[in-house]
C-alpha cells in the first residue's frame, strides 16, 4: 500500500469521530488523496491493518511534541516582543504560503475547474494563483493550460519576488466573481524559482522539457536556476541511507521495479544497498522478468516516487540532500 492508502487504513481503524479530528489538521490536497484512498479500499486483511498500525505506533514513538503548534507559539512570542502590528507583519514574511480565503478555496477544487476559472486571465495573474497552490495541484492546473502560455507562466512564477497586499486583495476580488469568501490577507510572498521548479517536477517529462526549452530561449540564466532547483530521480543518490530506507517503506514494489528500469547505475546501487539481500534479489528478479517497459510508464513511476520523497521531506522525515541543503 502507498502512503494515502496506509493513512486511509489508519483513519478507518480509528472510527468516525477520531478520524474527523485528525482530518481537521490536514490540508485540502491531503484530504482529497486520503479520501480517495478510503473510498477505494476493499478487502483489507487483518494482517495488513495490523501492519499499518504497528508501523504507525513505531514511527509515532520516535516523534516528540516539539514543532506541534509552532506557528501559534511563534506568533504569541513575537507579539509579546514586538507588538501585534510588527509581529503580524513579520509572521507574513516567515510563514510563506498563506493566502486569502478566496484563493484557499481553489485548493479544494479540481484542477480542470481551476484552469477554467483562470485561463482567460493575464499570465501574471495565473502565475500568482498557481504560486498559492500546492505544487502537485499547480502542475495539474498548468497541464490544463495551453502550450503557448505555459512557458510564460513558469517564467513569471520563477521571477516573482514578493507582491503587495493590495495586489493580493485585488486578485481575491477577481476570484470572488467565481465563488464567495472573505478577504483576509496573510502573506505577500509568493512564487520564486523554487516554486516553479516544484511545479515542473510534477509535470510529464515531455511537457517539462518543452517548457524548459522555451524558458531557456527567453532567459538562459533563469532556466539554469530553475533546473538547478528541480529534484529528479537521479538526485535520490543524495538521500542518506536512513532516508532512503524510509522512502522505500512508502513505495509499492511494482512501482519501484518499473521506476528502476530507467534508473542510473548509481541510483540502482543506492536503492539495492538500502534493502535486505533477499529483497534486493527479488527486486532484481522482478526487473528482469518485466521485459521492455514503455518509457512513459517508467517516467510516471519515477514521478510518483519523487512525489513521495518530497512529501516525506516536507514532513521532516527525510532530507533530500543535494544543492538545496547547507550544513555548518
Amino acid at each position: 500500500m502507498d502512503g494515502p492508502e496506509r493513512a486511509a487504513v489508519l483513519l478507518m481503524s480509528l472510527g468516525e469521530d477520531e478520524a474527523a479530528k485528525v482530518m481537521k489538521h490536514m490540508n485540502a490536497r491531503e484530504v482529497q488523496k486520503v479520501g480517495a484512498a478510503m473510498a477505494s479500499l476493499s478487502n483489507i486483511t487483518t494482517e495488513q491493518a495490523s501492519g499499518v498500525l504497528d508501523d504507525f505506533i513505531s514511527e509515532a514513538g520516535e516523534q516528540t511534541s516539539l514543532g506541534v503548534g509552532a506557528d501559534e507559539y511563534l506568533r504569541k512570542t513575537l507579539i509579546n516582543a514586538l507588538g501585534e502590528d510588527k509581529a503580524n507583519s513579520l509572521m507574513d514574511r516567515i510563514v510563506v504560503g498563506g493566502s486569502t480565503q478566496g484563493l484557499d478555496a481553489l485548493k479544494w477544487m479540481d484542477a480542470r475547474a481551476v484552469a477554467e476559472i483562470i485561463r482567460l486571465e493575464h499570465p501574471q495573474i495565473i502565475a500568482i494563483v498557481l504560486s498559492h497552490l500546492d505544487s502537485d495541484q499547480a502542475a495539474e492546473v498548468l497541464g490544463q493550460l495551453s502550450d503557448r502560455i505555459r512557458p510564460d507562466v513558469i517564467m513569471r512564477i520563477a521571477s516573482l519576488d514578493g507582491i503587495q497586499p493590495s495586489a493580493i486583495r485585488e486578485l481575491d476580488n477577481i476570484m470572488e466573481k467565481q465563488f464567495s469568501g472573505n478577504s483576509n490577507i496573510k502573506s505577500s510572498e509568493v512564487g520564486g524559482a523554487k516554486v516553479a521548479a516544484d511545479m515542473l517536477n510534477f509535470l510529464d517529462s515531455s511537457d517539462e522539457e518543452a517548457i524548459m526549452e522555451i524558458v531557456r530561449e527567453h532567459d538562459e540564466v533563469l532556466g539554469d536556476k530553475i533546473q538547478e532547483l528541480m529534484f529528479v530521480f537521479d538526485n535520490l543518490v543524495d538521500v542518506d541511507d536512513r532516508g532512503m530506507q524510509q522512502l522505500l517503506r512508502e513505495v509499492a514494489s511494482d512501482q519501484l521495479s518499473t521506476a528502476m528500469k530507467g534508473a542510473s547505475p548509481d541510483v540502482q546501487d543506492k536503492i539495492f544497498r538500502n534493502m535486505s539481500r533477499r529483497a534486493a534479489e527479488m527486486l532484481k528478479e522482478d526487473i528482469e522478468a518485466m521485459g521492455p517497459v514503455k518509457l512513459s510508464d517508467v517516467e510516471s513511476a519515477q514521478k510518483e516516487i519523487l512525489a513521495t520523497a518530497r512529501a516525506l521531506a516536507d514532513s521532516g522525515r527525510i532530507s533530500l540532500g543535494g544543492k538545496g541543503d547547507e550544513y555548518v
